[in-house]
């Protein structure tokens, strides 16, 4: 054993020492990590839940051309009942899974728009829900818990 180590570690050290040191081929210019390289494009916020404050939806009204004429007609409304899949309070949204909406949607699970936002205050996953939504706004507008 001692013969094989006298012989063979000098060799393996004339042998690595013999090699050339590993040098990585240069990026091109298209690589990612190129200091050349084109800047990722900017992602589309998220229009379903608010993640941060840059996320919150604007509350204020949108310009729509000449201004509307105001109806004596209420505002048509559905409503259904769900369960809570997320709330995210002060952020005036919520997902809920529901049923069918009788002549508005099919059951799903969808994002909405809570007005006013203090509508999903003490909400949490799982919570019973029976909302409203105002058709026009496709927004909920009244937001009970179930028990």
């Amino acid at each position: 054993m001692k013969v094989i180590l006298e012989v063979f570690i000098p060799i393996l050290l004339l042998a690595l020492a013999a090699c050339a040191p590993y040098r990585a081929a240069p990026l091109s210019p298209d690589h990612p990590a190129h200091i050349d390289a084109a800047v990722a494009p900017q992602m589309p916020r998220s229009h379903t839940l608010a993640y941060t404050t840059e996320d919150l939806p604007s509350f204020r009204p949108i310009a729509s051309g000449p201004a509307e004429t105001k109806t004596d007609e209420p505002a048509k409304t559905v409503t259904a009942e769900g369960k809570v899949v997320a709330a995210v309070p002060g952020s005036g949204q919520i997902v809920l899974e529901h049923g069918e909406i009788n002549g508005f949607m099919d059951a799903m699970t969808m994002g909405y728009r809570v007005d006013p936002p203090t509508l999903v205050q003490d909400l949490k996953f799982g919570d019973r829900v029976r909302f409203t939504i105002d058709v026009a706004k496709k927004t909920i507008v009244k937001l009970e818990k179930l028990q």
